[in-house]
């Protein structure tokens, strides 16, 4: 799939809105620290896996590996040369569903 085909829904309300909201969100100061996430598996019933491209532009790798690194019950997969739209890269939700599920 090609990225153009998501750009009106990522920028419906305008370019300049758009990346003013997510800058806020990005760099913006929160009431909590990801950190004081509490498992939400605490007798290993389920788990979260977090995906991230390393290439990202807008969520920093950094953040993400530390966060995986010091929320031990969180799965880290790491995706080597993707951004951050890599879900829409054709055949990665295939991908990421069978990773899921344990099949190779």
């Amino acid at each position: 799939m090609s990225e153009s085909i998501f750009t009106a829904q990522v920028r419906q309300q305008g370019e300049h809105e758009s990346r003013h909201r997510d800058m806020n969100i990005g760099f913006g100061s929160w009431e909590y620290t990801p950190l004081d996430l509490q498992n939400p598996f605490p007798n290993n019933e389920g788990s979260v896996h977090l995906w991230q491209g390393d290439d990202d532009l807008l969520v920093p790798v950094t953040l993400q590996r530390y966060i995986a690194e010091n929320l031990p019950w969180i799965h880290y997969h790491e995706l080597p040369g993707s951004g951050h739209i890599f879900p829409h890269v054709d055949g990665m939700s295939e991908a990421i569903i069978k990773s899921l599920l344990g099949v190779k």
